[in-house]
């Protein structure tokens, strides 16, 4: 199972969210610092649920984290994030 297959997995786990895409951006950084021969270090992540429209911006990226997981958040490089309730 890919990186981001993974990631994708989890959010939707925690999330159940309306809209969730997982984009591998790895390629666009090729000679970059973090660049990684065969990818899965930088990722892109748009999702949408119901629980993040009360929260603040610095609270939702907090739970993307932790729904993610330390272990996976660790082998990633760059992880940009948009984030809707």
């Amino acid at each position: 199972m890919t990186v981001a297959q993974q990631i994708h997995g989890r959010l939707e786990a925690e999330f159940h969210p309306y809209r969730l895409e997982v984009f591998d951006e790895s390629e666009d950084h090729r000679g970059h610092s973090g660049y990684q021969d065969g990818g899965e270090s930088h990722f892109r992540v748009l999702i949408s649920a119901p629980i993040f429209a009360e929260m603040s911006r610095l609270d939702r990226h907090r739970a993307v984290h932790r729904a993610i997981g330390p272990d996976l958040v660790g082998r990633i490089h760059a992880l940009a994030l948009e984030i809707a309730g």
